[in-house]
């Protein structure tokens, strides 16, 4: 396994962004709309299937696509204020000075920011999947932090 140093990775307030987490779900969503789009119309070819149904596929692979591509979507940007951090469903702005500590325990899926008062938010943008690449963007991440308590 190739060693990131802080000359080979990104600068300290790049847009955090997962790698697979974001390839995967895309790739998927692809196939899925597609092989859902085939059924649809094969079906209808064979007479099986009414314009309704077909539709029906369709919509219903367009929406886990969707659903998919949200996935794929999620992002943490770093920002004078503090860290805006986009999860599957919610997206949230944390202040630099609400930052207690930043966490990736071992068998964490991502990185997580225990707040000051006591909540904590899901970092989804940096995750154990990707490995060496994962734990280098959470130190990135505790450095950012450290920075901004400094200044």
């Amino acid at each position: 396994m190739p060693v990131v140093t802080r000359e080979a990775a990104a600068p300290l307030d790049a847009t955090f962004r997962p790698r697979r987490g974001r390839v995967v779900p895309l790739v998927v969503a692809g196939v899925f709309v597609l092989i859902c789009v085939a059924v649809s119309v094969g079906m209808g070819v064979a007479g099986e299937w009414t314009v309704g149904d077909q539709v029906a596929l369709v919509v219903f692979g367009l929406l886990v696509g969707g659903f998919l591509a949200r996935y794929a979507a999620i992002r943490a940007t770093p920002g004078p204020d503090g860290l805006t951090v986009r999860n599957l469903m919610l997206t949230r702005t944390v202040g630099w000075d609400e930052i207690e500590a930043v966490r990736f325990a071992e068998g964490d899926p991502w990185v997580s920011l225990e707040l000051v008062d006591t909540d904590v938010v899901a970092v989804m943008a940096v995750q154990r999947v990707d490995g060496d690449r994962g734990r280098a963007e959470a130190r990135r991440l505790l450095e950012l932090v450290r920075a901004h308590r400094r200044s």
